[in-house]
């Protein structure tokens, strides 16, 4: 089981670090966004290490109800990671700084108009993620060993799309990309494995 400790965290900044970012190209009229996959404990007194997950309230006028990682869209002249941690501290309550990132992953472009680009950190031992009402329904921690398992990840086609649709199995449920993708990454960066993700296809309902 993967440990949220300090040889845990040396060793994803060093996986990070040698990870070859693949920025994206061309990206037209794309609004830059960026997601925290933050790292933190499960909570559950065993001391693993465990990944925040959210679920969108019902009321949001875009991607409502869906799984996502706390994030959203940048504010004028903010970085990607001013952005990625501003947004985990609106979201979920988690007040975390530069210092506590360890890396990036690719660019995700999405077919409701943004390129999203995820931010690494590693939370405090004391930290507990709280939701924000407005925003979050409900806060997950899971186990980065969760999605470590081949058969966590699988792919299926859609009519409307010649790309493979990316899933993982979490909680029992299917989530999908973009959320899909950027752990689907992340999870083959810490197994030593250089896997792109920006041509996975996200599903129909997530288009817009």
């Amino acid at each position: 089981m993967l440990k949220f400790d300090a040889d845990s965290r040396r060793a994803i900044t060093e996986k990070l670090q040698a990870f070859r970012r693949a920025p994206a190209g061309a990206t037209g009229e794309l609004k830059r966004a960026a997601v925290a996959i933050a790292l933190l404990s499960t909570g559950d007194g065993s001391e693993g290490l465990a990944f925040a997950l959210t679920r969108r309230v019902g009321k949001l006028r875009a991607h409502s109800g869906q799984w996502a990682l706390p994030g959203g869209r940048c504010d004028a002249n903010e970085t990607l990671v001013d952005a990625a941690l501003r947004e985990m501290d609106e979201e979920i309550g988690l007040k975390l700084d530069r210092l506590d990132t360890l890396g990036q992953l690719d660019d995700y472009p999405t077919r409701s108009g943004y390129l999203i680009t995820p931010v690494v950190v590693w939370c405090r031992p004391d930290m507990t993620p709280r939701a924000n009402p407005e925003e979050v329904e409900a806060i997950y921690r899971i186990p980065v060993a969760d999605i470590m398992p081949a058969d966590k990840v699988n792919f299926t086609s859609i009519p409307e799309s010649e790309r493979r649709v990316v899933r993982i199995n979490i909680l029992g449920q299917h989530i999908h990309a973009p959320t899909a993708a950027l752990l689907y990454q992340f999870r083959e960066v810490l197994a030593g494995r250089e896997t792109r993700v920006a041509d996975l296809e996200q599903p129909v309902f997530a288009w817009k």
